[in-house]
């Protein structure tokens, strides 16, 4: 999308923003194939992009995921692409939704759509022709800007302005938007996060702190999605530096833990963690002293790749004396059992953990460089030249000679070794 930030033009509605940097795709035949099948259709049709791309572009950030906008009706949208050969299908059209693909890539097209009806959870819509309706049903007047082919923009709720001062409003009554859906309140704390320059408002913190018991009505599934998009922010660690979103996140999230920690980071600690994956961010979010980190797992339903990580993190440092994951020799049968990605996620974990230790730092250097040995005694060396027997004591000395190998740096010398089959 890099390439396609060229185009300059003047705003119709900010007028002040004439250097404005915006998505160019007169070029790209896929959009340019879409916007002309809807546009195309009659004289009042229209379509438009929306929400996080428009807000992305604005804000100079890449975008992959384009959303499009159309008063067309879902029916009308099929109509227009089939027409125009452009292939699709249908698995969000109940909520307005049809999905054009062009070249393996999908652009989600959604009738502008007003709210009849909400629960908390869900919302029964309707369908409109009027885009100031559709605008009014969105979240955050930031998510509610739209743009067409040539980058003009229709803002009816400033949210360029709120985007370019850093405050993050809801549409209209914020506890009415709230009760709509109260999943809200994780995506304010996300927005806040990534694009807020200046403090919360009291009145929206007493809002969402009188409402944060209606999260029980929003699937477990729901909420650790955004839980993973707001610690896949590049800035994620600017909220526990916030006293405010600390408390918010800990109300939403109790199991959560070292906020105090991660506001504290060292420069190395924090580039530590800015080069972690999401699996070990949230490992290290989750584990402390006491089995939290299970219920976690069991509350949110984590796959397994996420909790095989968080249980060799904690087994493999909090259970035991905090300095024993010092010791060298334990290091390297980790590296040599669990591979040196784990290696270096217990490392770092102990890094930002406890305090900085210089001998720590100094196995992370050694085992980043460090290529996993191949154990050199075979079975049948020890048949043919020691005269052993296949059976249980074969593979009993077998495994002796192992740990005193990866014990010695990966070295075994022929005195240590007779000296184990001798036992």
């Amino acid at each position: 999308m890099k390439a396609l930030l060229k185009k300059i033009f003047k705003n119709k509605k900010i007028s002040s923003d004439k250097d404005l940097k915006f998505l160019d795709l007169k070029n790209n035949k896929r959009v340019n194939k879409i916007f002309g099948a809807i546009n195309n259709y009659n004289e009042t049709s229209e379509i438009r992009y929306v929400g996080g791309c428009v807000r992305k572009i604005l804000n100079d950030e890449k975008t992959d995921d384009i959303d499009l906008a159309t008063n067309l009706t879902p029916n009308q949208v099929k109509q227009c692409l089939y027409k125009n050969q452009i292939k699709f299908f249908e698995t969000g059209i109940e909520h307005g939704t049809i999905t054009a693909v062009i070249d393996d890539q999908n652009f989600e097209i959604t009738t502008l759509r007003k709210d009849v009806k909400t629960d908390g959870r869900h919302a029964v819509v309707e369908y409109t022709t009027n885009w100031k309706e559709d605008s009014l049903r969105r979240d955050f007047s930031i998510n509610s800007i739209y743009s067409d082919l040539d980058g003009n923009l229709y803002d009816p709720n400033s949210g360029h302005k709120d985007l370019n001062v850093g405050i993050i409003k809801f549409i209209g009554d914020p506890e009415t938007r709230i009760k709509e859906d109260y999943l809200r309140i994780i995506r304010y704390l996300r927005f806040y996060t990534e694009y807020s320059k200046i403090d919360h408002e009291i009145n929206i913190i007493k809002i969402i702190k009188k409402n944060i018991e209606g999260l029980g009505k929003i699937s477990k599934e729901r909420q650790f999605n955004e839980l993973k998009k707001i610690l896949k922010l590049d800035n994620f660690l600017k909220l526990f530096k916030n006293k405010t979103s600390c408390e918010l996140f800990s109300l939403i999230f109790p199991q959560l833990k070292n906020f105090e920690k991660l506001s504290k980071l060292s420069k190395p600690q924090e580039k530590i963690l800015k080069n972690k994956n999401l699996n070990f961010v949230i490992s290290f979010l989750v584990i402390d002293e006491t089995d939290n980190s299970d219920y976690f797992v069991y509350k949110y339903n984590l796959p397994n790749e996420l909790k095989d990580k968080i249980n060799f993190l904690k087994n493999n440092s909090l259970n035991k004396d905090s300095t024993k994951i010092f010791n060298k020799k334990d290091l390297q049968k980790i590296f040599y059992y669990e591979g040196k990605s784990s290696t270096i996620d217990l490392i770092d974990f102990n890094l930002l953990y406890f305090k900085q230790s210089k001998k720590l730092s100094e196995y992370k250097t050694y085992f980043e460089k460090l290529d996993k040995p191949e154990f050199p005694i075979k079975a049948q060396l020890l048949i043919n030249d020691y005269g052993l027997k296949e059976g249980r004591e074969l593979g009993q000395k077998l495994k002796n000679l192992e740990m005193k190998w990866i014990e010695n740096n990966f070295n075994l010398s022929k005195k240590d070794m007779e000296k184990v089959l001798s036992n």
